[in-house]
């Protein structure tokens, strides 16, 4: 049994282009790979001509054999003379010369003299180098001292001394350009949103009209702060928005941001806390810097119970980065002046797991609850997103609007986006009333899954329990009005019996939630009737009995045993040791009154169910047969048959969804859309009541 529960998701809102906080250039660094390119290419060609430019060292021996040998080249005119250098500083004595090459080497390296450089020690050889220069006509033509040290030494290390350089410039470059760097750890990842482009104002915040009001005091004392400071007065340090997944927190806190027209900091409880301890300490402290260096502006902290969690609720010793992150926190907040200009904003949808150090006057001094929409703001949220898309002039988006209680914002875009979407798909211009209907239903328990195969005896089953359903949410006077009855799969259910309230709903009377326990019996019993067998289908009927059950004993006091005392804190205990140290605070003869009393209530619901379904098995029969000839059926042909006893206005045959188009050959003439074959038709379900 589908009931109509208010839940929802998270706004879909878009976000601007940050300049600041995290996030390195990912981008090739080109200018990086250049330079180092040049560098070795430098190096390697200062290496070739090194090795190519070099003299050839010989040894003594192998002199006076070129000597002997006549191969001892000299040439006056080309400068190719027999020279002694001496090296300053080190001593050593070179000659140096040319010798001729042999035909096999002057072919390899097409050249016919080869330098050469041959280490003396002349005061021992004077004598003899003469008699072996003389006895061939040579002498030698000067003396040297080579000089040029430093220049030599440079321009062998020069080339490594630039490829050292160039990797030291570009590492720099890469540290600095790494957002994600192990030099900024401690940088603040918060985000600057650009106010120029999709610029969010107040006319884009539908349904939340109270809490529109009490913020709007902080843009006005953004935009004069000075009309409060003559007064007296002292805007909230920090405002803290509470409510339910989806209703539009985040939106809200960029419009106060759009219509104040400052700077609007964006970042998220999660980008504080790192693997390495003390991390989100400091980029706390950076946030609150760089919200100084842009005063006046807004900071906004989306999630902040991921930062913000009670302490000491850990089971153990040890350090918790989370609990250095919360104390930096704490201690900006406190020692931060509010005539700065400078608003913290942050919002959750878990405020009970917020450290009570967080939630007290001079930190968030203002809690605003920002609830699901009533079926006004509704009206006016769909109106919002309808702008976006194109809707048939017949459209009343105020039934719309009555029919999705429960439903938050970012439903009610969803809503309006599937309506889109099913459109799209059936080729039409407009989005008419039946798609809006449909699209609710799918929002809200899911699409139809007619593609499942189920046996004939598994739709008989699921045939006769929601019949059960039906016929007592008829029969009953304290229930919802019953909105659609279908055996089609949707979601993860087989089959599903909706109702929807015809109004906002904020608190159960002792007899509503009787009569729900008695149509929660009604599927199972149904089965027993129809069959003389259960089947597990009921299990979320049975939670959900349980559980209203329960509550109504434990903490509603709806219990004349038991009496108005609440048994039990009734907290979900997010930290082990807290559950754990919790003690209970009634005794076990309370808790053996209390299982007592909750099957108490759950069995006479189940007999109530079965002596109205027995009462009138032949409805039972005939809404059962009529859901598997039709397969769904709305609220008025279930009233028809328990006033009739029979459909006197049946809905349409059901028919398969259409398929995926395929490439068609060009034929003849098209086949005409018929119930029993031909093409395929795009209805997915009757409409919705």
């Amino acid at each position: 049994m589908a009931q109509n529960k208010g839940n929802g998701s998270q706004d879909k809102e878009p976000r601007g282009s940050g300049n600041g906080g995290g996030g390195g250039d990912s981008s090739f660094n080109w200018r990086g790979f250049l330079l180092l390119s040049i560098a070795i290419g430098l190096f390697g060609l200062a290496w070739v001509s090194k090795q190519t430019g070099a003299d050839k060292t010989v040894t003594f021996r192998e002199f006076k054999e070129l000597l002997d040998n006549d191969r001892i080249y000299v040439n006056e005119k080309e400068n190719k003379v027999l020279s002694m250098v001496k090296r300053q500083g080190s001593g050593e004595e070179f000659l140096m010369g040319f010798y001729k090459l042999t035909e096999a080497e002057a072919a390899e390296s097409k050249k016919s003299e080869q330098s050469f450089k041959t280490e003396i020690i002349l005061d021992y050889v004077k004598d003899d180098l003469d008699e072996m220069l003389a006895a061939k006509g040579l002498q030698i033509d000067e003396m040297k001292t080579d000089k040029d040290t430093f220049g030599a030494v440079l321009i062998t290390f020069l080339p490594l001394f630039i490829l050292i350089a160039l990797l030291y410039f570009l590492f720099r470059h890469q540290m600095r350009m790494a957002g994600r760097g192990a030099m900024n750890f401690g940088k603040s990842k918060a985000k600057m949103m650009a106010l120029d482009k999709n610029k969010i104002t107040f006319k884009d915040v539908a349904g939340v009209e109270e809490a529109k009001e009490e913020v709007w005091e902080i843009v006005e004392y953004l935009r004069d702060p000075k009309k409060f400071q003559r007064l007296g007065g002292r805007i909230p340090k920090g405002v803290l928005m509470v409510g339910p997944p989806g209703t539009g927190k985040t939106l809200l806190a960029r419009a106060i941001a759009g219509e104040a027209d400052v700077p609007f900091f964006s970042i998220s409880g999660s980008d504080f806390v790192e693997m390495f301890v003390g991390v989100g300490a400091s980029r706390v402290r950076d946030m609150f810097e760089q919200g100084k260096k842009n005063a006046p502006c807004l900071i906004f902290i989306d999630e902040i119970d991921a930062v913000g969690r009670h302490r000491g609720h850990g089971l153990g010793g040890g350090h918790d980065e989370r609990e250095q992150t919360l104390n930096a926190l704490l201690v900006e907040m406190d020692g931060f002046d509010t005539q700065e200009g400078v608003i913290i904003i942050a919002a959750t949808n878990r405020p009970d797991v917020l450290d009570p150090a967080l939630l007290r006057p001079g930190r968030f001094d203002r809690q605003i609850t920002v609830s699901l929409p009533d079926v006004k703001g509704r009206e006016e949220i769909l109106r919002v997103h309808a702008k976006k898309v194109k809707i048939a002039e017949s459209v009343d988006l105020a039934v719309i609007a009555r029919g999705t209680p429960g439903y938050s914002g970012a439903e009610l875009a969803n809503v309006i986006n599937e309506a889109a979407l099913l459109a799209a798909r059936k080729g039409m211009k407009a989005i008419t009333i039946r798609e809006l209907e449909e699209a609710r239903d799918k929002v809200r328990w899911g699409r139809e899954r007619r593609s499942l195969a189920l046996s004939e005896k598994e739709k008989l089953n699921t045939a006769y329990h929601e019949a059960g359903h039906a016929i007592l949410n008829e029969l009953l006077e304290h229930t919802d009005p019953l909105h659609k009855v279908t055996i089609i799969p949707r979601g993860p259910s087989l089959g599903s019996t909706m109702f929807l309230p015809e109004e906002d709903k904020f608190t159960y009377r002792k007899n509503e939630l009787v009569d729900d326990l008695v149509v929660a019996m009604g599927g199972r019993v149904a089965e027993e009737i129809r069959f003389g067998d259960v089947t597990n289908g009921a299990v979320g009927d049975i939670r959900m009995a349980t559980n209203i059950a329960r509550r109504m004993v434990c903490e509603w006091g709806m219990s004349d045993d038991l009496g108005m005392v609440e048994y039990g804190d009734h907290q979900e205990h997010l930290f082990l040791a807290r559950e754990i140290s919790s003690p209970r605070n009634y005794s076990e003869a309370t808790a053996q009154k209390i299982d007592t009393e909750v099957k108490r209530l759950i069995d006479n619901a189940h007999d109530k169910a079965r002596e109205l379904l027995l009462k009138y098995r032949d409805r039972l029969d005939a809404i059962a047969n009529a859901l598997l000839e039709y397969e769904t059926l709305d609220g008025i042909h279930i009233r028809e048959i328990m006033e009739h006893g029979e459909l006197r206005n049946p809905p349409s045959s059901p028919l398969p969804p259409d398929l995926p188009e395929e490439p068609k050959k060009p034929q003849p003439a098209p086949e005409k859309r018929t119930n029993d074959g031909g093409e395929l038709p795009g209805d997915l379900a009757p409409a919705g009541a």
